[in-house]
């Protein structure tokens, strides 16, 4: 999760290159350890020159560590409660994670889900332009109306070619080709 927070918007190299700083300067991303930084971990953070030193990044950490945890005990930890959520329903899984995450709209908590192995679409610049040419949606889908026949469509594609919503993502993505 901190690794699509702190990838977005920058450099994914960047990021890939400092990674074992942050995995040092957060102690591992143990969630239940970094659930209880205060102020002065933030700050020690801030001057940590082995991370992208991003404020609210770092706090957003911080809270999606919280987040993780009070999920965990709600359904006996965060991994199940992503394998409890429908398959048909990855825009109420995203709505979720950016309702009640940090930072974790947008493409963020769909990279995030795909990362972790969660059966789910991306929709990239090429998957948008793709969607539309299908006359999914007229334009790159950002609202709830759009995501929902967004998702529609996936679940329809999946049901129709046996295929994982992984797999319909990254053919529509490769459908549109060079720009």
């Amino acid at each position: 999760m901190a690794q699509v927070v702190f990838s977005s918007g920058f450099n994914w190299k960047v990021i890939a290159n400092k990674w074992d700083g942050f995995e040092e300067a957060f102690f591992g991303f143990n969630p239940k350890r970094v659930a209880f930084f205060d102020d002065d971990d933030v700050a020690r953070l801030l001057g940590d020159t082995r991370i992208v030193r991003h404020g609210p990044k770092i706090v957003a950490t911080v809270e999606n560590a919280r987040f993780v945890v009070r999920v965990a005990e709600e359904h006996g930890s965060f991994s199940r409660f992503l394998k409890q959520w429908p398959q048909e329903d990855q825009v109420g899984l995203l709505d979720y994670l950016k309702t009640h995450g940090a930072r974790m709209g947008g493409n963020t908590g769909q990279y995030f889900l795909r990362f972790n192995g969660w059966d789910g679409f991306i929709i990239s610049r090429d998957v948008a332009a793709a969607l539309v040419r299908e006359g999914v949606v007229d334009k790159p889908p950002t609202g709830k109306a759009a995501m929902r026949k967004v998702q529609a469509a996936f679940n329809a594609w999946h049901e129709e070619t046996g295929k994982s919503r992984v797999e319909i993502s990254r053919t529509l993505a490769l459908s549109i080709g060079p720009s």
